[in-house]
């Protein structure tokens, strides 16, 4: 059977990108011409991407999913990334993408991770041996003061779709709302809404008794705005403290530490997805100081569907050493590994792949859906720390209290394997690693 229209590409041409050159360039390889000046390639997560730009699927893509490149695979799962996941020299990009055709399912995909499954695997909840997919159903039950999520573009179906999702998995309804930035309902901006969808439901997942709030941002330079984030922070801090959640970013450049104030509302702890550009591929916000950055790892599990271990998928989750960021105090600890500049990630949590409900189910994976996971994780722990600095301090307290960081009871899974970088102790892999149980949370 012939390929659709719509699925027919101006180039073939396959390149392995994996160490690709922000430039487009692979080792030994001019940069191609049809590329040329029209997008930086994501060089995201090992894999094989179709050169060229990929016209509209059509029907056969959620119409939310809108343009961009199609992959092979992780570890089996064909994915496609968005246009909005394809990173560009001064725009923000999310950090996500889609699992097989994108086509709405009446059924989450049996192979996607459920609220039940990943609180399983990291013991925040009771559960089968294995924490196997289908049977891991006792879903996490915390929740204190207010998340925060800050996407850019309005999302018209966002609460029924996080109703639709809550009831699915035995959550209870959110106590949500929305809010835009300046005031000013902004437009629908495709792509978006498959993040904000993501974000919102995991952030619940973890999260349930947390108010909610998507701060919603008209697209302008810095998109989502600053101010969005100002907001986001506000509003956490005005119903009782908590974290905010932000699951995009773009390339560091020099100026942004003028930026890592917008992060700094006391009350407040601010997440940051570390992007889905692989290792050494300096990221801001999850540079930034002030904020605890999200990588992302990847659930191996046996034929039975049984949980066997953790890795970092090569290429996957982002991670560096900032060149603009100095080393804050709470990363004194790791002096050795980063020197004197800022490293990142911080932590990390699974990011391949999940259960997304917009107006039908779909499988979405990446660091976008990493970070919500991991913020309300540590809003169900309930410390409610005053600062990102206070969470950190203690997040580092907790890496340094031991030697051997994977103990029976340890708060978090050193994650090493998956990559030779991924080495005992903290790396630019997995930071201190995934979590286990709400401790030092």
């Amino acid at each position: 059977m012939a390929l659709p229209k719509e699925f027919r590409f101006l180039s073939r041409e396959v390149y392995n990108l994996a160490d690709a050159a922000p430039s487009c360039q692979s080792a030994g390889k001019e940069e191609h011409p049809e590329l040329k000046g029209r997008f930086m390639m994501k060089r995201s997560i090992g894999i094989l991407v179709i050169a060229g730009f990929a016209l509209s699927f059509g029907p056969f893509l959620a119409p939310s999913f809108g343009q961009g490149v199609e992959g092979t695979s992780i570890n089996g799962k064909r994915i496609f990334i968005p246009e909005s996941s394809i990173p560009r020299p001064g725009k923000i990009s999310t950090n996500y993408f889609i699992v097989d055709s994108g086509v709405k399912l009446l059924q989450p995909p049996q192979d996607a991770e459920t609220p039940g499954s990943v609180a399983c695997v990291y013991q925040l909840v009771p559960g089968p041996p294995g924490c196997p997919i289908a049977t891991s159903t006792t879903v996490p039950t915390g929740g204190v003061g207010a998340i925060a999520i800050v996407d850019a573009g309005d999302y018209p179906t966002a609460a029924s779709d996080l109703q639709a999702f809550s009831s699915y998995y035995g959550l209870p309804n959110a106590d949500f709302q929305v809010v835009y930035a300046n005031g000013q309902k902004p437009p629908v901006y495709g792509d978006w809404e498959v993040e904000e969808a993501l974000d919102i439901e995991w952030a619940h997942a973890m999260a349930p008794n947390a108010k909610l709030f998507l701060v919603e941002s008209f697209q302008i330079n810095t998109d989502p705005t600053w101010q969005a984030v100002q907001v986001a922070g506000e509003l956490v801090a005005q119903n009782g403290g908590g974290v905010v959640s932000m699951s995009w970013g773009d390339p560091e450049w020099p100026q942004e530490v003028d930026y890592d104030k917008f992060f700094t509302t006391p009350g407040v702890v601010y997440f940051a997805a570390a992007g889905d550009d692989g290792l050494n591929y300096p990221f801001d916000p999850a540079a930034s100081p002030n904020v605890v950055a999200v990588g992302g790892t990847y659930f191996n599990r046996d034929g039975n569907g049984n949980f066997v271990s953790e890795q970092y998928y090569t290429g996957g989750g982002g991670g560096a050493i900032s060149p603009y960021e100095a080393r804050p105090s709470y990363q004194n600890i790791i002096a050795n590994i980063v020197g004197t500049q800022r490293g990142f990630p911080d932590v990390a949590s699974d990011y391949c792949c999940a259960a997304i409900y917009l107006q039908g189910w779909g499988e979405v994976g990446g660091t976008s859906w990493a970070c919500p996971t991991f913020a309300g994780i540590v809003n169900a722990a309930g410390l409610l720390k005053q600062s990102t600095h206070d969470e950190l301090t203690m997040i580092y307290g907790e890496y340094g209290a031991s030697s051997d960081f994977n103990w029976n009871g340890a708060p978090f899974y050193d994650i090493t394997t998956g990559d030779p970088t991924c080495v005992i102790g903290w790396d630019i892999c997995a930071g201190v690693g995934s979590p286990r149980t709400y401790k030092g949370k």
